[in-house]
């Protein structure tokens, strides 16, 4: 929503350095019951738990960049679903750490990491035995632990003179590389095999130190993913290390938190006026493949404050016949950014030196290139830099699903001078028939001679058309909320 002058990101970050007592208790952390968090449930005294943590959001309010009622939507309760829904890469214990009230008195009992999801199959286990044995006089134990052995991940290790390989046994016949993330910072091993909205970790602090770089081997048919590490030294370990809190878990991906690691800024080249396309280099102890659909999260520190905010890696540049990218296949991770004249992040952002460092996030989202592959006719509704998912869908759907008879993306933006990569879709257009694009302004200078104005159903039903009268369509469209809000309706 748009905010009040003095309401700003960086207005806030100054107010909660003022020394100003924002939580209305002088300093002091108190334990909040549920009937007293209940009590404070209005804009002008507003209390909200995160995560067992309660804060008083009331100075707040006018500063949140999604409105005053979003907040009150959790006012006096538990926010914490809320919260995940909407923005859960917001890091709210840096943002509202003077805001912080004190713990909830009475913590809900929790199942321990990685046991909620193993509860969860093992009960529905029992139940389907329980039924089975009543029809069919075979030993419980042999089925029940033949479940267990197939739905749960196990891992071994083993040594050469000079390497280290870690095996993980998925028991996934559809593994690939985009669902292996592989990191190694300081003696830290972290793996991740993504399996839907869950996922299996190993994660070790190792026995010894080992090379930089380390390489991936997956066998796609039996799922199996080797690990191959470069010791230091030639010398025998005795193990492979500590395993550390999280390891050899099977959770929900939303319940494992953000993982960051750092990349370094290689080039900075402008795409339009306003908007410039960052190429960030992955350490070589890392391995990482973001899936077609899917974003990162950016981390800086400004003002003494986290500040985070998603983007969607592109490519360097469309399917065309250009020059090779710069770097190799997988190490580097293309963004396209919009800088903003008054906009604290993307300003911080711009100022990167070559060669300077940000954090990087594991990818997330939910598009599945399946929906992709069983469509024939796709449509792409973009506006301004919702363009950036854009990228590598056109270029999967393009390069590798034949199906498809129709490609077309409509383009919304206010000027001439704001359309990304102009040049690129014409050319792509020409290059191949099933692709077309059409450009749409919603602030035409009179020289324009193509459409405008802003997305409404009698524009999309002009372009939106079945190539025939059965064939299966997806839609996809990103922007700015009310254009995606409209769009969708």
């Amino acid at each position: 929503v748009p905010l009040k002058p003095g309401r700003s990101l960086m207005d806030w970050i100054r107010l909660t350095k003022s020394g100003k007592d924002l939580t209305g208790l002088k300093g002091r952390l108190i334990e909040v019951t549920e009937d007293e968090l209940a009590k404070h449930n209005k804009k002008e005294d507003c209390w909200i738990c995160i995560r067992g943590f309660v804060y008083n959001v009331t100075p707040y309010m006018e500063y949140h960049p999604g409105g005053e009622d979003e907040l009150m939507k959790a006012a006096g309760t538990d926010g914490t679903d809320l919260f995940d829904q909407v923005h859960r890469w917001v890091n709210y214990e840096s943002m509202l750490k003077e805001c912080l009230v004190g713990r909830m008195a009475v913590k809900p009992i929790t199942v321990p990491k990685g046991e909620s999801f193993k509860n969860e199959v093992i009960s529905t286990m029992l139940y389907f035995i329980v039924v089975w044995e009543l029809r069919n006089p075979i030993s419980l134990k042999y089925l029940f632990f033949s479940l267990l052995y197939f739905v749960f991940y196990s891992y071994d290790w083993f040594q050469t003179d000079n390497l280290i390989t870690i095996v993980i046994y998925t028991k996934q016949k559809d593994i690939n590389a985009e669902l292996v993330i592989v990191d190694c910072q300081d003696k830290r091993l972290r793996g991740e095999i993504i399996v839907d909205d869950h996922s299996y970790l190993v994660e070790i602090d190792l026995d010894h130190a080992v090379q930089e770089d380390l390489a991936v081997n997956i066998a796609e048919k039996v799922g199996k993913v080797e690990i191959i590490l470069k010791k230091k030294e030639n010398i025998h370990w005795k193990m492979l290390g500590q395993p550390l809190e999280s390891h050899n878990t099977f959770i929900k991906r939303t319940d494992r938190g953000l993982f960051y690691r750092k990349c370094k800024l290689v080039s900075k080249m402008e795409v339009t006026h306003d908007t410039k396309l960052f190429c960030l280099m992955l350490p070589k102890s890392t391995h990482l493949q973001i899936p077609t659909g899917q974003h990162v999260y950016l981390k800086q520190v400004i003002a003494g404050t986290e500040i985070v905010k998603p983007y969607t890696p592109v490519l360097p540049f469309l399917p065309l016949d250009f020059k090779e990218p710069s770097c190799p296949d997988g190490a580097c991770i293309y963004l396209m950014i919009k800088i903003y004249p008054c906009g604290l992040f993307t300003q911080a952002l711009d100022h990167l030196q070559i060669g300077n460092y940000i954090s990087v996030s594991n990818p997330e989202g939910s598009l599945k290139k399946s929906k992709v592959q069983a469509s024939e006719d796709l449509f792409l509704l973009a506006a301004g830099t919702g363009f950036t998912p854009m990228v590598k869908l056109l270029n999967f759907a393009l390069t590798e699903v034949s199906c498809l008879r129709v490609v077309k993306l409509i383009f919304f933006n206010k000027t001439e001078d704001d359309i990304l990569w102009r040049n690129q879709l014409e050319q792509l257009a020409l290059k191949d028939e099933r692709f077309e694009v059409q450009f749409i302004l919603s602030q035409p200078t009179k020289d324009w001679v193509g459409r405008q104005g802003k997305i409404s159903s009698s524009l999309l039903s002009e372009f939106v058309k079945r190539s025939r009268k059965d064939s299966k369509v997806l839609i996809c469209i990103c922007g700015p909320t009310p254009f995606t809000e409209q769009g969708v309706q």
